[in-house]
């Protein structure tokens, strides 16, 4: 496979298309990583530690989504979270407000303005927690200039530093190879490798001290396999469709035939990717997000900064990940389009009516996908924090599910872009 992964990546490169798209996308992400060690002007780097404490555990996974930045009170701290939770409150109110469900009707022009929408509602969202950090940390100020300049140069630093980022994810979707939201997350991810490392080398020192060498292979051995087991099933999942037969009726035009061919419709597993798990993180670390910056240390802010002790919550995770799968298929699988394209082009699935009943069919078809999906999803999510509970080790030695699934789901999109632009080129790649 990972042969099969550089020759792909090898007979890309010598595409000029593909070629340039790849340099972007490195350039890009390095401008990214340079940007996390640029750091805000004017506030003080204890304080700003001092309120991530009142984060808990969400602090520390806020740092990775941030890549960094966060801990570093870089002027890019916000990362993509504004523009991830602006992105889910636009599709959940285009769901329920009429203009925003015609604008979605309208096909490019309507996605262009909704997108522009959620353009500004990020920036609004980004200039809300600029304040809210500036607001935390106003009484240790570090800089000379007056109270009003020196809050009007941090929220401007962390909100610019915001949209930056939202523009950066946006120019590597159009010029680049991936997407730009989730190559960002996962760039993230990737750059805390070495700490997780380290974790796993420090726990099986600890091991060899308190217990045996033997034991301490063993368990480093059961955390890696963890891993492997991990990455084949998001793989599976990613890769995995069923494939419903289609027939086609045989249609004379003068002396020549066409249709009378067989075949199928292919119906993804895994129909929305990684977004599901992305919002579905997004929308549990909101209310710890804002009992973190009220700094208020009474019991409802503190039940929600340690929400992820509780078993409520990898149940309502689990919940929104179930929601989130049904709602991107649904707004990503038109089985009715589908349905109304097979009719005109004359194709029908064996011992199904054409119109209404085909389109029920794909439908069920598809929902009952959504199940399996959903329930991998869920597992894949989880079992990292079921195996830190049962081996009594940190959730972070075994490398969340959440970031596995993001790394290996942004590699595979890319893998998947690179595939489709070769097929036109006759270059045999990785997935064929």
């Amino acid at each position: 496979m990972g042969g099969g992964i550089f020759s792909t990546f090898t007979n890309a490169w010598k595409v000029e298309n593909l070629r340039k798209r790849i340099i972007f996308t490195l350039i890009a992400i390095l401008v990214f990583r340079l940007g996390t060690h640029i750091p805000v002007p004017g506030i003080s780097s204890v304080a700003f530690q001092e309120l991530l404490q009142n984060f808990g555990q969400l602090g520390g996974f806020l740092n990775i989504v941030s890549g960094g930045a966060l801990y570093q009170v870089s002027i890019l701290s916000l990362g993509i979270q504004p523009f991830i939770n602006a992105s889910i409150i636009m599709q959940l109110l285009a769901v329920i407000i009429p203009s925003l469900q015609r604008l979605q009707e309208e096909g490019e022009s309507g996605r262009k303005k909704i997108q522009k929408y959620t353009r500004y509602f990020s920036l609004g969202l980004g200039l809300v927690m600029s304040f809210s950090y500036w607001n935390a940390t106003k009484t240790a100020s570090t800089s000379a200039l007056p109270g009003w300049l020196n809050a009007f140069v941090v929220i401007l630093s962390f909100t610019a530093g915001s949209a930056f980022v939202m523009w950066l994810a946006e120019l590597i979707g159009e010029r680049g190879i991936g997407n730009g939201t989730s190559i960002i997350i996962a760039i993230g991810i990737l750059s805390r490798i070495p700490d997780t490392t380290r974790m796993v080398y420090l726990t099986a020192r600890g091991w060899t001290q308190t217990k045996n060498v033997a034991i301490a292979i063993l368990g480093v051995a059961a955390i890696l396999a963890f891993f492997v087991l991990i990455i084949a099933l998001v793989v599976y999942i990613s890769m995995s469709e069923r494939r419903v037969p289609i027939n086609y009726a045989k249609k004379v035009v003068g002396r020549k035939v066409y249709g009378g061919q067989s075949s199928y419709l292919p119906i993804k597993v895994n129909q929305s990717g990684v977004l599901p798990v992305i919002f579905a993180v997004s929308v549990m670390m909101l209310p710890g997000t804002i009992a973190g910056f009220t700094g208020n240390k009474g019991n409802v802010a503190q039940f929600f900064l340690n929400f992820n002790q509780h078993w409520s919550y990898y149940a309502i995770y689990a919940i929104l990940i179930l929601g989130f799968t049904f709602f991107y298929s649904s707004i990503s699988f038109d089985p009715v389009d589908i349905s109304k394209n097979l009719q005109k082009n004359g194709g029908y699935i064996p011992g199904i009516r054409p119109g209404k009943p085909t389109a029920d069919f794909i439908k069920s078809s598809a929902n009952k996908l959504n199940w399996f999906e959903a329930l991998v999803l869920t597992i894949i999510v989880l079992a990292p924090t079921l195996m830190s509970f049962l081996t009594g080790t940190s959730q972070a030695l075994w490398f969340g599910g959440t970031g596995v699934m993001i790394i290996v789901g942004v590699a595979l999109d890319m893998i998947n872009q690179l595939e489709a632009q070769m097929m036109m080129r006759h270059y045999k790649g990785f997935l064929d």
